[in-house]
C-alpha cells in the first residue's frame, strides 16, 4: 500500500493515476481484476477504466456490455439511499438477486468471475464513484472488506491528486516548459494550486488526506524552489511563471470526489 502511495505522489500525468491503482489494488484486497468509475454511474455515459487484461474481454462484447458496467448494479442503488460509503460485496448489497442478474452473467462470461466488492470514494455524492474489485471461486471475506475500508483514504487522496493535476494542466499557461515546474514534485504542485485558493494548511491537509505538518513541509519546499518567503509572493510568482492561472483565467472547477 505504501509503494502505491509513493508512486502516485511522484506521478505527474493525472491520466496514469487510476491505471496505476487498477494494476496494484486487486491484489491488496483479495481480488483478481478491477474496474473503476470516475463520474456518473449510468448506462449511457461515464468514464470506465479497467485493470490490465480486462478491457480486451469487454471489447469483444460490445457497447451493451459496457452499459451494464456503467450502471453500477447493484452498488449504485445500494449507495443511493444514504450517505454510507462503506465497502460492500455484490451479494450483500443485492442478496439472492445478484446471482441471477444480467451483470453477474456478464462478468462470468467476460471475466470468468462471480464475486464483486464495491469500494466507493468516501466523499462522493450520488451518483457514487469508485471502483469494483472482482474475484472467482469464493466471495470476499470480512477481512477483505475491512482492508478495502482501510484503502478508501488512499483512493480518495489519489483521486484528489488526479483532479488537482487536471485542473493545474487546464489552467496553467505552459507549466511543462518551465524549470520551476520541473523542480516542483506533483504533490508540491497540488499544494501550490490549493494555496492559490487561500486555503489554510489545515484545510489543505483535509483535502489531500495529510497532516498540517506535512503541508507546511511542502510549502517550505515550494518557497525554496520558487525563491519566495510568503504565500502572497509565492502565488504571484507562480502566476507570472504560468504555474497557476491568474484569477481571470480560472476554469470552472469540478466537484471534489
Amino acid at each position: 500500500m505504501l509503494s502505491i502511495a509513493v508512486a502516485a505522489l511522484h506521478e505527474r500525468e493525472p491520466g496514469r493515476l487510476w491505471p496505476l491503482l487498477a494494476s496494484a489494488l486487486p491484489g491488496l484486497c483479495g481480488g483478481e481484476a478491477l474496474i473503476y468509475k470516475l463520474d456518473d454511474w449510468s448506462e449511457s455515459s461515464g468514464t470506465v477504466g479497467m485493470s490490465p487484461g480486462v478491457a480486451a474481454a469487454f471489447d469483444r462484447l460490445g457497447d451493451g456490455a459496457l452499459g451494464l458496467l456503467r450502471s453500477g448494479y447493484p452498488f449504485a442503488d445500494h449507495y443511493a439511499g444514504d450517505d454510507d460509503r462503506a465497502p460492500v460485496t455484490a451479494r450483500r448489497a443485492a442478496g439472492r438477486a445478484w446471482a441471477s442478474s444480467s451483470t453477474a452473467r456478464l462478468i462470468a462470461d467476460a471475466m470468468g468471475m462471480d464475486y464483486v466488492l464495491g469500494i466507493p470514494l468516501r466523499r462522493s455524492a450520488t451518483p457514487v464513484t469508485g471502483c469494483l474489485v472482482y474475484r472467482s471461486d469464493t466471495d470476499f471475506t470480512d477481512d477483505h472488506v475491512r482492508l478495502a475500508q482501510r484503502l478508501q483514504p488512499l483512493l480518495a487522496a489519489v483521486d484528489e491528486q488526479r483532479q488537482l493535476l487536471e485542473r493545474w494542466r487546464a489552467a496553467a499557461a505552459a507549466p511543462q516548459d518551465t524549470p520551476e515546474a520541473e523542480a516542483l514534485t506533483p504533490r508540491e504542485t497540488t499544494v501550490l494550486l490549493l494555496l492559490t485558493d487561500a486555503l489554510t494548511a489545515a484545510a489543505i491537509g483535509r483535502r489531500l488526506g495529510i497532516s498540517s505538518r506535512t503541508v507546511h513541509k511542502h510549502i517550505e519546499n515550494i518557497y525554496r524552489k520558487l525563491g519566495t518567503r510568503d504565500r502572497i509572493s509565492t502565488v504571484l510568482r507562480a502566476q507570472r511563471l504560468g504555474l497557476v492561472a491568474t484569477p481571470g483565467d480560472l476554469p470552472d472547477r469540478a466537484p471534489s470526489g
